[in-house]
């Protein structure tokens, strides 16, 4: 676990230092990004309406993080996966004087990033096509569900649809199953990371030229786009791919085995890997079998070799056959909880997990970012934020930056 107590003074500059976020996004992909963005040294100021609470995670569980007496407070644990390192701003858009305070603050944001509807924002005059003739430096990045264009656009955009409407479900789950969504909201966080991959290619567009421009980002679209291998399988051969479970579309074998006490991966790569993992199970002979010795013969009779594999692979312990496969370089591992992946060796060596001290409240404990870099890496800076807390640090930053000469 690492220590995000380090004060701030004593750290690396980061590498978004001086970029200066406004977050109208609430939920998953929005906050997603601008977390990230805020992980690299961006200041965000993250607006929520006092009418609702507040971002509609804050009240999405429990758990929740407790307060000193051992109260609930407004951090759920859903809400704080994706709002550390922000400040916290309550503003009304009905409200003509928060609208006013939400514009100062335009003028003054490199980024502006929002998930309403299409033309949601466009009352307000916080839309992209004013705001951006206004400021013509300002990146405005907009998430929704389907788009700003085409005939869905106005439709919500859930994690839920999008897995729905993007095809990812058609190839969850069991080979005889339902289709099934994958077990966290995957189309939100991808699009939050496309979100901070365009806003950073739109930064250095802006620095090197000064201008800024609108990001239009679906979840739908980002959902088709990791498709990967399975969309093309498909535009490559017309067939609808199928749910195969744990199964792989392409190698076999290169899935989930039971074995004893559990489970295990193995994910054989190549012809000589197969071998290797034959001569492990005392089975040379599948090797040399003409129906299994080439992966393209192995695809094409999948069901006879797992038959055989699973039979074997179920009489030895889980740590005999990651043991003996590794040995062997044939890749293998274990099937993790969620517990033993985030109480590994591994996952303390590479700081997966961080805590987060909130002064006299007991620490949270957060998943750390996966990001690594030598000379610019990221910073825990401020744990998730109290409902309204940033609101007088947004006056004083704004009183200021309207002083400077």
């Amino acid at each position: 676990m690492t220590d995000a107590s380090e004060p701030a003074a004593a750290r690396s500059p980061g590498a978004l230092d001086g970029i200066v976020v406004l977050d109208l996004s609430r939920i998953l992909a929005g906050p997603t990004c601008t977390q990230l963005l805020a992980d690299l040294g961006a200041t965000v100021w993250k607006i929520e309406n006092p009418r609702t609470g507040g971002d509609d995670t804050r009240s999405w569980g429990p758990p929740f993080a407790k307060d000193a007496h051992g109260e609930d407070t407004d951090l759920s644990a859903y809400f704080m996966a994706a709002n550390r390192n922000k400040r916290s701003v309550a503003a009304d858009l009905e409200n003509a004087e928060d609208r006013a305070l939400l514009k100062r603050l335009a003028a003054r944001a490199d980024i502006l990033i929002e998930n309403f509807k299409p033309g949601g924002l466009d009352r307000f005059g916080l839309d992209a096509a004013t705001l951006c003739a206004r400021h013509p430096g300002l990146v405005y990045c907009s998430i929704s569900g389907f788009g700003q264009t085409g005939p869905n656009r106005d439709k919500p955009g859930y994690d839920l649809m999008a897995q729905g409407y993007g095809g990812i479900m058609s190839l969850t789950g069991a080979a005889d199953g339902p289709p099934m969504k994958v077990g966290v909201g995957i189309a939100d966080v991808m699009c939050g990371m496309y979100a901070a991959v365009g806003i950073l290619a739109a930064l250095r567009h802006r620095d090197r030229t000064g201008e800024g421009q609108h990001i239009d980002l679906a979840l739908v679209d980002s959902q088709m786009a990791w498709l990967i291998n399975e969309g093309v399988n498909y535009l490559t051969s017309g067939r609808p791919p199928l749910r195969r479970g744990n199964g792989h579309p392409n190698i076999v074998p290169y899935e989930v085995f039971e074995v004893a006490d559990g489970h295990v991966i193995v994910a054989v790569g190549n012809d000589a890997q197969f071998r290797r993992f034959c001569e492990f199970l005392g089975r040379t002979d599948l090797g040399a079998d003409p129906r299994f010795a080439t992966n393209p013969a192995r695809l094409l009779n999948r069901g006879a070799l797992l038959s055989v594999l699973t039979h074997a692979l179920r009489r030895l312990s889980q740590d005999a056959v990651v043991a003996g496969l590794e040995a062997r370089k044939v890749p293998v591992g274990p099937v993790n909880t969620i517990e033993a992946a985030l109480g590994s060796d591994q996952a303390q060596a590479r700081g997966a997990v961080v805590e987060m001290a909130r002064g006299l409240d007991p620490a949270v404990h957060l998943l750390g970012n996966p990001l690594h870099l030598s000379k610019t890496p990221v910073r825990y800076d401020r744990p998730p934020p109290a409902f309204d807390e940033g609101s007088e640090a947004l006056h004083r930053y704004l009183d200021d930056t309207d002083s400077d000469p």
